[in-house]
């Protein structure tokens, strides 16, 4: 992968982290939660987890990375039906969930980057 695709990859990770910080009632703890969960148990629980725990963001958060991964991995993701079934079908190719993975934990490391820029996240 040359430079300029990494650089514009991580573009990304950071505009999917700015609109996932502009959720509306999005805190730094959910994403930090959210995070937690993501290098724990992965992408699958992390999405459960939002809708378990904090149903009023869960929708937001997980149709803006849909539209995300979508923009990025293409056709793996052609006839999912919402966020978990997305992360079933990546979870077909290993290298695919690994870095549907890293993507966004990249992605929710920027969301609270922004959020503590906007004075939103404790310390």
């Amino acid at each position: 992968m040359s430079g300029t695709q990494t650089m514009n990859l991580d573009i990304q990770c950071a505009e999917l982290g700015h609109q996932l910080a502009n959720v509306s009632g999005v805190e730094e703890k959910i994403i930090n939660a959210a995070l937690m969960v993501l290098e724990e148990q992965g992408p699958y629980a992390m999405f459960l987890y939002l809708q378990a725990r904090h149903s009023n963001v869960a929708g937001a958060i997980s149709n803006k990375s849909l539209n995300f991964l979508r923009n990025v991995l293409g056709d793996r993701l052609d006839g999912a039906n919402g966020i978990l079934d997305a992360v079933t079908k990546l979870a077909n190719n290993l290298d695919d969930l690994l870095f549907a993975r890293d993507l966004l934990r990249t992605s929710l490391s920027y969301a609270r980057y922004h959020l503590k820029a906007k004075g939103g996240g404790a310390s």
